[in-house]
């Protein structure tokens, strides 16, 4: 086994060729009859097999043992963590939740994912589920994957570091990671504790946007994606390999570390991405733009310039505009809006927004700034520039009703106030007064 070490290769979807020991990556065969250093070759695809090359998700895995050699899986409790949407109906009502406290018993990263909402299933292939998570306890002898879906995870409190099959990274707050379905992890606290977010990507992977008008740069830049150079752990003993499938988890015994590929080459692979990076666009005219211009992934549906799920951020940023109203306007869409703020001030709503809270704004259901921000943005000096720096939220989007669980309705988090933001925006229309 080698020391784990963070190092990386940058670019988003590249087909990276990486290996821990040197002569461990077959040269010119991708599986060869019998491979260096006696390991065994084996493929893991994310996508069709006939998937077009530009979206084609696969690579080759060079690993001590195949991922079939484990005993069979039994069901395990599932806890708050759910991939069913219908246990009650989904209100038009705009939602907030705070923060949620830190466990008191031992948890770990699995036993403190809670599903808050979602759409679509693992059925379908099709929509995501979103969740949060609160963790105090290294994950132990135990093992995860997702079946379901591809997971964006967005910490917001406590780094993570995430033992991958295919390599080692570490994510702060203001970071994200990108796990691909199927790929086997443990997560690890350095700080002690932890909360984030989570996005089960049901759907076709997540991607980099187009550029269109904007041109050849702006928004996230595929160097700065990093991917994990090839680590591994050669270790027996009796361990549990936890897997996500068809909405419920599964738990196997499992005798060694399933983190022993030694070497790989390919593009289905986890990496991470630092927020603070994005290359923000914006207007130096007039008019707030719409929020495409803040899109750093996403997950394409079936129909052309329709996502299944937008993953956007609201980073620190100039606004420059002249006369206009600088915050977020008030808006209804035929997309439903999921919100996280990591850290600081949401410029539309700055107080009750927490860092570690939520917001869930459904089709059609109006929202935007709360009372004050408005009163403040109607008398603000326009002719100056304004800097928004103590920020990072992020909004999920999707074209289907997120639908939240029957936890997420019921936890002493959810803001039962929320609709009080908006009820001091008084009456201001005089016929007399143009």
């Amino acid at each position: 086994m080698t020391s784990p070490a963070f190092t990386y290769r940058s670019g988003f979807g590249n087909e990276f060729a990486t290996e821990a020991l040197p002569g461990a990556l077959p040269v010119g065969r991708n599986s060869p009859q019998r491979p260096p250093y006696g390991l065994y070759a084996e493929q893991i695809s994310g996508t069709a097999f006939t998937a077009p090359r530009a979206h084609n998700r696969r690579s080759w895995l060079y690993r001590i043992r195949p991922a079939v050699v484990h005993e069979p899986f039994r069901p395990l409790e599932s806890g708050r963590l759910t991939s069913r949407f219908d246990e009650v109906p989904a209100p038009p009502t705009q939602l907030r939740w705070n923060p949620p406290p830190m466990p008191d018993a031992p948890t770990d990263f699995i036993a403190g994912l809670v599903t808050m909402g979602g759409n679509g299933g693992p059925q379908a292939q099709t929509g995501c589920g979103i969740h949060l998570y609160t963790a105090n306890r290294s994950m132990q002898g135990r093992f995860f994957y997702d079946a379901d879906g591809e997971l964006l995870i967005v910490p917001q409190q406590g780094r993570l570091r995430l033992f991958t099959e295919l390599g080692v990274l570490e994510v702060e707050p203001q970071e994200i990671a990108l796990i691909p379905r199927g790929i086997r992890f443990r997560v690890e606290l350095p700080d002690g504790a932890a909360r984030g977010y989570v996005c089960e990507n049901f759907g076709a992977p997540f991607r980099l946007p187009d550029l269109g008008p904007i041109g050849s740069n702006g928004l996230a830049n595929p160097r700065d994606f990093l991917t994990p150079d090839a680590w591994y752990e050669d270790i027996d003993g009796d361990f549990e390999l936890v897997a996500k499938f068809d909405g419920a988890l599964w738990t196997a015994r499992i005798d060694h570390s399933p983190l022993d590929v030694v070497a790989w080459h390919g593009n289905h692979a986890p990496c991470k991405y630092d927020l603070r990076r994005f290359n923000t666009i914006g207007s130096i005219g007039f008019d707030h733009p719409d929020p495409s211009i803040f899109l750093v992934l996403h997950s394409p549906s079936d129909t052309p310039g329709v996502d299944s799920i937008d993953f956007v951020i609201f980073p620190p940023r100039w606004l420059v505009q002249e006369d206009t109203f600088r915050p977020p306007w008030f808006h209804r869409n035929v997309a439903s809006e999921f919100m996280g703020l990591i850290h600081g001030v949401y410029d539309a709503k700055e107080e009750g927004f927490l860092p570690g809270g939520a917001s869930l704004h459904n089709c059609m259901s109006g929202h935007g700034p709360d009372a004050e921000t408005f009163a403040k943005a109607t008398a603000a000096d326009t002719s100056r520039p304004q800097r928004i720096s103590d920020t990072m939220a992020f909004m999920v989007e999707t074209r289907a009703v997120i639908r939240p669980t029957r936890h997420a309705l019921e936890t002493a988090e959810l803001q039962h106030d929320y609709y009080r933001c908006w009820q001091g925006l008084a009456k201001r229309f005089d016929p007399n007064r143009p």
